[in-house]
């Protein structure tokens, strides 16, 4: 069962487990530069608001009727990193436009460990963008359909899907109660082939690059329950279109990362003592909004003068909270 509550996608196995839940939302966040400089983490600046697509399905795209799940109102060239939180165990998949954001590959429903295409939590905290390379990623940046600017776009040749698409699988029951018993050490909580979207349908595009690792799966692929796994697809809409489905007004624009570094607030870098997984091939290979910008003629993109940071406060394992602005 998947559950929305608070912004908040609540995906609960209790057929599994009775603590096998997983929480995803997604945070608005700087767009850091595009400047093919290495960055830290920016900050989360609250969670984009989440709608049920079965409630507007009136003012909606046949296809999203189809795919059902939720969506999110984003502006064009507007980032977000995904939150993940729970203490069970859980892999999960991310893909934009149905290209995996961690290996390259096209989607499948089924993990693979070679190469490794999945995230797990709790050890992987969040996810910013796409696997370019080990220990960085390019920003996930919402650019419309139909204009070359998505990875799904760039590596298809299609713009079919758009949006994100997210797979979670528990541990398996048996491999969780033996870990409990020789670890001891969880604080465990309560808990299709389409035609070409509409120009106000977003997709993810490789945006600035940051510091971040995705980390191997130390429990093994026969840990995790793929009998039972349950799958959302997120619609991403321009902010624009949101007020004409739903009738409330979109979020306001995001600070730039030069008005929030002036500011003197705060970056992050995350450590964490596991091996991080390699960067994807095909992925490393998507040309970034910023030089897709300049390839097509239409100049620089906005707001995307370097900046830098003074102020970045490393954040370890087990103190995984990112503050922002307040």
């Amino acid at each position: 069962m998947i559950e929305l509550r608070n912004n908040e996608l609540i995906f609960q196995f209790p057929k599994v487990h009775t603590q096998a839940v997983c929480r995803i939302d997604f945070q608005r966040t700087l767009r850091i530069p595009d400047d093919n400089q290495e960055y830290p983490l920016p900050p989360g600046l609250g969670s984009f608001p989440i709608n049920h697509v079965d409630d507007f399905t009136d003012n909606l795209p046949a296809t999203w009727k189809e795919h059902g799940g939720v969506f999110i109102p984003m502006y064009q060239a507007e980032a977000l990193w995904m939150n993940f939180s729970g203490h069970y165990p859980c892999a999960i998949k991310i893909a934009a436009g149905k290209i995996n954001a961690v290996s390259g590959t096209q989607w499948t429903k089924k993990l693979s460990n070679r190469p490794q295409d999945y995230v797990v939590v709790p050890d992987q905290p969040w996810l910013d963008g796409f696997n370019v390379s080990k220990g960085c990623v390019r920003q996930f940046v919402a650019m419309p359909l139909g204009e070359g600017y998505t990875a799904e776009e760039q590596l298809t040749g299609d713009a079919e899907h758009g949006g994100i698409q997210i797979i979670v699988y528990p541990m398996k029951h048996d491999v969780y109660v033996k870990y409990m018993e020789q670890h001891r050490v969880f604080n465990i909580g309560d808990e299709q082939c389409l035609t070409y979207a509409p120009a106000d349908e977003m997709g993810l595009g490789a945006g600035g690059v940051m510091r971040q690792e995705i980390y191997e799966d130390d429990y093994g692929i026969d840990s995790w329950d793929q009998t039972s796994g349950l799958r959302c697809f997120v619609h991403l809409t321009n902010s624009a279109i949101y007020q004409k489905i739903t009738g409330h007004p979109p979020l306001h624009k995001p600070p730039t990362a030069q008005e929030y570094t002036d500011s003197g607030l705060p970056w992050f870098d995350y450590y964490a003592d596991k091996k991080a997984l390699q960067g994807s091939a095909s992925l490393s290979q998507l040309t970034s909004v910023a030089a897709k910008k300049i390839q097509k003629g239409e100049g620089t993109l906005d707001n995307n003068e370097n900046v830098h940071p003074n102020t970045i406060k490393t954040i370890k394992k087990g103190r995984v909270v990112r503050d922002g602005r307040f």
